[in-house]
């Protein structure tokens, strides 16, 4: 079901600001794609087919009246769920179309997976698998190349996750740069993209200017934080640690010990949650940050497999935890990033995660570009 991606946003706004096609067209080759896939895949609870048409032929005329182009003039975009209204906004004003909002499985606490009321969005590279989630319907859409970019929002991985099971780009901005959606402050808006082009693109468009930051040099592989041994699969892990070789040659092994993260998180996001559980959720953050900071005084990146073991079926995760190895980034608030590292033997697709520091961005997004798309 996978399919080759369509042209990438920087692409496709080049293209129509050029002449060489008009908005219209580009919005209604994506609705083409999303019917002819959607029946299937499940990606999609709402097509936006009217307003999708009308927004991109009041862009035709403004450009035919000799208005400036925006920067992704007529690129198709899938939206998770409600969508972020300050990311919308900003979108739509870069030129982007929403043609329809995105499945949003729900599951018991941090493990999102499930149905539609149509039944379970599937993967497109494994349809009997879980695409993750919870942005699993974003994910879908762009990895069967109904269109190039989709919005996300990450709480405890939910971006990272689906884009390494889905075998394209989900990205974590540091806390506090993007617009959120989450009053414990976890979780942000981020992108799923099938072209590493377009991260960047996404951010200068809803971020803004990214604070400079030096290349990043040096880098250190983690495959369980210190915690999360018990739940790694091994030929998962092995993939995702030759991605990081090719990403960063030469990279060491991180001296890192975090305390799992479950019960900070959780109490962070009980809005009733009893003091004590609220204490013992700062002193477990504090603690994970002064080893991250201790950390990242000595090397600019920690690479990790981005979930310990594979996508599970659409029955859900069991005992394991695709959450192990992502959520303790939403807590630290670093940026995180999930590049395609390549496929399992039985063809599962799976994610590298790279780590930087505080603020470093830029250079995390300039990194992508190295394996992105599809490894």
């Amino acid at each position: 079901m996978a399919a080759s991606p369509p042209l990438s946003a920087c692409d496709i706004g080049r293209a129509v600001a050029d002449g060489r096609t008009s908005a219209e067209q580009v919005v209604v080759d994506a609705l083409r794609r999303l019917h002819e896939a959607d029946g299937s895949l499940r990606a999609f609870v709402e097509v936006s087919t009217d307003d999708a048409l009308a927004a991109a032929r009041t862009l035709d005329a403004r450009l035919a009246c000799g208005h400036p182009a925006p920067v992704w003039a007529g690129v198709p975009i899938a939206v998770k769920g409600r969508g972020d209204a300050v990311e919308l906004r900003r979108l739509r004003a870069a030129g982007a179309i929403p043609i329809g909002r995105t499945a949003v499985p729900r599951g018991p606490g941090p493990q999102t997976w499930g149905h539609t009321d149509r039944g379970p969005t599937r993967n497109p590279h494994r349809p009997d698998l879980s695409p993750g989630g919870s942005s699993a319907g974003s994910a879908a859409a762009v990895a069967a190349g109904i269109v190039p970019v989709a919005t996300g929002s990450d709480g405890a991985g939910s971006t990272r996750i689906p884009a390494a099971w889905c075998g394209i780009l989900g990205y974590k901005p540091t806390a506090g740069l993007g617009p959120g959606r989450d009053p414990s402050g976890l979780a942000c808006a981020g992108p799923l993209v099938a072209d590493a082009r377009d991260l960047a693109g996404w951010a200068g468009v809803v971020l803004g200017p990214l604070p400079a930051c030096p290349p990043p040099r040096t880098a250190t592989w983690s495959p369980d934080l210190g915690f999360a041994g018990d739940q790694l699969d091994p030929e998962v892990v092995g993939i995702a640690r030759h991605a990081a070789e090719v990403l960063m040659p030469g990279v060491q092994p991180a001296r890192l010990r975090l305390a799992d993260p479950a019960p900070a998180w959780t109490a962070l996001r009980d809005p009733h949650a009893p003091a004590a559980d609220l204490a013992g959720a700062a002193a477990l953050r504090a603690a994970n940050d002064r080893s991250l900071a201790a950390l990242f005084a000595t090397t600019d990146l920690l690479l990790t497999p981005t979930t310990p073991g594979g996508p599970h079926g659409h029955d859900g995760p069991g005992d394991h935890m695709s959450v192990a190895l992502t959520w303790s980034f939403n807590l630290s608030g670093h940026p995180a990033l999930s590049i395609p590292a390549g496929f399992t033997a039985d063809g599962a697709p799976v994610g590298v995660q790279v780590v930087a520091r505080h603020g470093a961005d830029r250079a995390l997004l300039a990194l992508a570009g190295v394996l992105g798309p599809c490894g």
